[in-house]
C-alpha cells in the first residue's frame, strides 16, 4: 500500500514540475501580424554565403515563404521574378525563403526558373516558424521602418496592379517620410 501512495506522490510531483515549467516557457509563438517588427534573421543564401534582413534595412522587403514541391508556390514563381525586378529600382527588394530540405532541387528550381532576387534556406523552419508561417507560399511585405505592412497567405498574382500600387505606395510613403 506503502508503494502506491508513493507512487502516486511521484506522478503528482512530476506534473506539477510539468505545470510550472508550462507556465515559465510557454511555446505559443503567435503569427507575426501587420504592424508588428519583422522578426530578423540569418540564413544560408544561394548559391553561397549567409542572407539577412539586416542588409536590406530601409529597403521596403517582400518576403516569400515557400518551397519547389508546393504548386502554388511553383505557378506563382513567374510573376513574383517579374515583380522583383521591375520594382527593385523603387527600393523594394524580394527575398525567398525555401523550406525545401533538398539544396540540390531548389538549386535546380533557381536555375530553371532564372530566380534573380535573393533566396535563402531554411530547411527546419525555424524562421517559418517565428513567422507563424503555416500554408506556402506565404508572404509579408516589410517597410522600410522594419514592421510588417501586409500579410498574405496563399499564391498571389503580383502582376496585379492593387498588389503593384500598394508596394509602390509603401515605397513611396515611406521615402517620403525618411
Amino acid at each position: 500500500m506503502r508503494k502506491i501512495t508513493l507512487a502516486k506522490w511521484i506522478v503528482v510531483g512530476f506534473a506539477g514540475v510539468g505545470v510550472v515549467w508550462l507556465i515559465l516557457h510557454p511555446r505559443s509563438h503567435r503569427p507575426v501580424a501587420t504592424g508588428q517588427s519583422a522578426p530578423t534573421f540569418t540564413l544560408p543564401g544561394l548559391p553561397s554565403g549567409n542572407l539577412s534582413l539586416a542588409e536590406f534595412r530601409g529597403q521596403v522587403v517582400v518576403l516569400n515563404f515557400w518551397a519547389t514541391w508546393c504548386p502554388p508556390c511553383v505557378m506563382e514563381t513567374p510573376s513574383l521574378e517579374q515583380f522583383a525586378a521591375e520594382m527593385k529600382p523603387d527600393g523594394v527588394t524580394v527575398i525567398g525563403v525555401s523550406v525545401d530540405q533538398d539544396g540540390q532541387a531548389l538549386d535546380q528550381f533557381v536555375q530553371q526558373y532564372h530566380l534573380t532576387y535573393p533566396v535563402a534556406r531554411d530547411p527546419n523552419r525555424a524562421l517559418a516558424h517565428r513567422y507563424g508561417t503555416f500554408k506556402f507560399p506565404e508572404t509579408y511585405i516589410i517597410g522600410r521602418d522594419g514592421h510588417v505592412a501586409e500579410k498574405i497567405i496563399g499564391a498571389t498574382d503580383w502582376a496585379d496592379p492593387r498588389m503593384v500600387d500598394f508596394v509602390k505606395s509603401l515605397a513611396s510613403n515611406s521615402q517620403a517620410s525618411r
